[in-house]
């Protein structure tokens, strides 16, 4: 049995009581004691902070770092300037996902790729097939420097305390900056995983991670564990790696445009050319009909990943994430938004469903042996009406 890897946060995790796991062959916190509800609410109402230190974080260096990510990616690399960041696949021969990425631009003679933590190792594996043909490096940077996502309405505030000023960072998703907190350097990024409209990730040196963490807890955010980390995900509409990309239950891959955010993460402008799973891209963009969609459960009970759905008496597809999700009632709009102290439940999740499924659309979800009504949603959450991250409540 292999030794499961800690972050540069583990012992933190331990101090907050949180209960480990292995997840992708790290130990991490699945929850603290105030449990995956109460974290997940307090994100979506205040500050919550995240250890995302486990993902891969690659160093993309020499002349040729260009012209290798325009191929090995899906997205336009070209696009990126310095102080931005950008969503995009891993593709691979046959359209279907190696991993889902994120490259930063923080300097104009380097990139930085963030890929899932449990995947570090195959995509290194898939890049160094492909690296001779190109003169530039791929390094391992994950142990150096430590990850923390920082989300939620009172993000700014906080972060604002530890710098002695505003966050220097734009205004757009995907801007990126950097600033000193208390005498250290800080790499940031509006970037983030939960769908909140105020958020951001971190990055700094291993040996300042454990003082970061402890600052941002003592200025009122509070630690998030995965289970919400992927109840929040899921409320957001964004798909995770093993659930909208990767394998399907009957040893299928999963392709690429039939996952959430696809049009955001692959390009065919000129400028980028060719790269790997191009032709079969185009195809998909064009023919493909099975889509990844969410979908909110009607009738009362709990969705789960890998339930089959049925349309019209017949099976059109699986469940690829659901859960029953916490959510704030509210009231107003924008800056006027407040939130209220009732909160509900609702089981939600993403679906795989043929024959180019529509909002509105009816389907059945087979949960042990009984067919239950879920509909076809357009989304589960608002995240374009700062400062709240609201959800979108059928009655």
């Amino acid at each position: 049995m292999c030794e499961l890897k800690r972050t540069q946060l583990y012992e933190a995790h331990l101090a907050c009581g949180g209960q480990m796991v292995d997840f992708g062959g790290w130990e991490m916190p699945i929850q603290y004691p105030s449990g995956i509800v109460a974290e997940h609410l307090a994100t979506r109402s205040g500050c919550g902070i995240f250890d995302v230190s486990h993902m891969g974080r690659l160093l993309i260096e020499g002349p040729d770092r260009l012209a290798f990510m325009q191929h090995v990616l899906s997205s336009n690399v070209a696009a990126v300037k310095p102080g931005r960041a950008q969503y995009c696949m891993i593709p691979n021969a046959n359209g279907g996902a190696v991993d889902d990425a994120y490259v930063y631009m923080y300097e104009e003679d380097r990139y930085m790729l963030v890929v899932n933590a449990s995947n570090t190792d195959k995509d290194l594996a898939h890049f160094a097939t492909i690296l001779p043909q190109y003169d530039c490096t791929v390094t391992n940077m994950t142990s150096k420097c430590a990850s923390i996502a920082v989300q939620g309405p009172e993000s700014d505030k906080i972060l604002s305390q530890l710098i002695g000023g505003p966050v220097p960072v734009g205004p757009k998703k995907n801007d990126l900056g950097f600033a000193m907190m208390e005498g250290r350097k800080v790499w940031l990024s509006r970037t983030g995983y939960t769908g909140e409209p105020i958020g951001y990730e971190l990055f700094i040196e291993s040996a300042e991670a454990v003082w970061l963490w402890n600052r941002l807890m003592e200025l009122g955010a509070k630690p998030i564990a995965l289970g919400a980390r992927d109840t929040l995900r899921l409320e957001a509409g964004l798909p995770l790696y093993g659930h909208e990309m990767g394998e399907a239950p009957d040893g299928s891959e999963i392709k690429i445009f039939s996952v959430p955010l696809s049009r955001f993460a692959v390009s065919f402008a000129e400028e980028k050319g060719e790269f790997i799973g191009k032709a079969l891209l185009e195809d998909q963009k064009a023919n493909l009909t099975t889509k990844i969609v969410p979908i909110r459960l009607v009738d009362r009970g709990v969705i789960r990943a890998g339930m089959e759905i049925y349309k019209d008496d017949q099976k059109a597809g699986w469940v690829t994430s659901g859960t029953m999700v916490p959510y704030y009632d509210y009231e107003g709009e924008g800056a006027e938004t407040k939130l209220l102290e009732t909160t509900g439940k609702r089981s939600i999740g993403f679906a795989c469903i043929e024959g180019n499924p529509q909002t509105g659309d009816i389907v059945y979800v087979d949960v042990r042996g009984k067919k239950m009504k879920a509909e076809v949603v357009a989304k589960h959450m608002i995240q374009n009406d700062p400062p709240y991250g609201k959800a979108v409540i059928v009655k």
